[in-house]
């Protein structure tokens, strides 16, 4: 498959990154390659970029792209929630920059397939990664009615979330819910009339929702952020680009508390931050995309960049 998606905020992400001709850089969400081609022309000949996804179909995709450049870009299949292991497996002690485009891919949404998206009919599965064990199914079909609430709650921010799920487990009842449109029809039946007609198309926060569980997407995702500080040289930039508040809230509280003074208790024996703040935050307010790119490019409209520079 080739894959020739434009990724949101690209002329941003540089920017902030500023990379360098000889660098290392690092795409910790490669998708269709889009940032990964960004650094890579601008690293040059003499420059390296490691690109990281968990799904081998993006890989497979990016690796085709960036065919041009395949002297000087490694992709890896892997999780970023892994990324200390990965980059000590592949003997990398530092880098100049590293970028985080969260979320389900452009890639993934297009073929439905994969079962991410409300407006086709697909088998219900939303993995990311294909050989992982849970799916969006088994979650829906196994789940008591608390748990499904709290998923559609926290991680959709849903309203009804509570009806909804009663109304997934009544369904069950009468068999397993497989397919995508089984669950879009099931949420309708269980949000008002007048409330579906009024916001975005009713299923999309409970997709959100079981999207985010059956991938785990928040889980450890302030630990790889720090990782990634870690990682990087004095000046070398971590971009970080978000696409709901849940993310959004992670990365932004992260940042804030790397760049705060040291907090860690007196008299320990090895101090992380050696009684200084480890970043300095480059972006007051998220940046999003301009109206330009949001006409072009839809799913950037909720697209929000926030960048660090290490000390």
């Amino acid at each position: 498959m080739e894959y020739r998606h434009e990724p949101v905020l690209l002329k941003e992400v540089i920017n902030f990154l500023a990379p360098k001709p000889g660098g290392l850089y690092l795409d910790c969400t490669v998708g269709g390659g889009g940032h990964t081609w960004a650094l890579a022309a601008r690293a040059g000949t003499t420059g390296r970029v490691i690109g990281i996804d968990r799904d081998p179909t993006a890989l497979e995709a990016a690796g085709k792209r960036l065919e041009p450049f395949s002297s000087r870009v490694s992709l890896v299949r892997g999780d970023f929630k892994d990324l200390k292991g990965l980059l000590e497996k592949l003997g990398v002690r530092a880098v100049d920059g590293v970028v985080f485009d969260l979320g389900v891919s452009s890639l993934q949404l297009d073929d439905p397939g994969r079962g991410f998206t409300y407006q086709k009919d697909a088998p219900l599965d939303m993995r990311m990664d294909p050989g992982a064990r849970t799916t969006a199914a088994d979650l829906v079909n196994e789940l008591p009615v608390t748990a499904l609430t709290r998923i559609i709650k926290s991680y959709g921010e849903e309203r009804w979330a509570r009806r909804i799920a009663e109304a997934i487990v009544s369904a069950r009842r009468r068999g397993r819910i497989e397919r995508t449109g089984e669950l879009v029809e099931i949420i309708k039946g269980a949000i008002p009339a007048a409330a579906r007609r009024r916001g975005p198309h009713p299923a999309r926060r409970t997709f959100q929702a079981l999207r985010i569980a059956t991938n785990e997407e928040l889980t450890n995702l302030d630990k790889a952020l720090e990782v990634a500080v870690e990682f990087c040289r004095p000046g070398g930039r971590v971009c970080v680009i978000s696409f709901h508040s849940l993310e959004d809230r992670i990365v932004k509280k992260t940042f804030q508390k790397l760049a705060a003074d040291c907090t860690c208790p007196p008299g320990i024996p090895v101090c992380r931050c050696n009684g200084k703040k480890q970043v300095e935050v480059l972006t007051t307010k998220p940046v999003t995309a301009s109206p330009a790119e949001v006409r072009w490019n839809p799913r950037a409209r909720s697209a929000k960049l926030r960048a660090v520079m290490k000390l």
